[in-house]
């Protein structure tokens, strides 16, 4: 794994998630890296606005980090590949399990789905 310049991160507002953003943070910082937040509109999250989520997110990222927020909607796997491509991100940080309506035994299935289909390393903070 070479120089991480990127990282995405995706957001449902779930504890996970948010001990993902926290972590991504703190990698971030660490390594210079630039922070793209992605969240994925849904029937799961479809009562959470992104605007609350990116809100909360907001406040905890220090000045000197480049951060982006991005919303996107579909295949909530799909979707998070997709934009780190998008964004030629080195690195994807997320939550082990959302907003889903069944758990899994350790992660859930979209962060199982990322892991499984990512060519990008991916961290699973749980």
């Amino acid at each position: 794994m070479g120089k991480i310049n990127k990282i995405l991160v995706p957001v449902d507002g779930s504890v996970n998630g948010c001990k993902a953003v926290d972590q991504a943070i703190f990698f971030a910082d660490k390594c210079k890296a630039d922070l793209d937040f992605v969240y994925v509109a849904s029937s799961i999250n479809k009562d959470i606005p992104s605007d609350l989520v990116f809100d909360r997110i907001w406040e905890k990222i220090p000045q000197d980090l480049k951060a982006e927020r991005h919303v996107e909607s579909g295949n909530i796997p799909k979707a998070i590949l997709k934009k780190a491509a998008d964004c030629n991100s080195d690195m994807i940080i997320m939550g082990s399990r959302g907003l889903g309506l069944f758990r899994g035994a350790l992660i859930g299935s979209v962060s199982q789905k990322v892991v499984e289909d990512s060519t990008i390393p991916v961290m699973v903070i749980k």
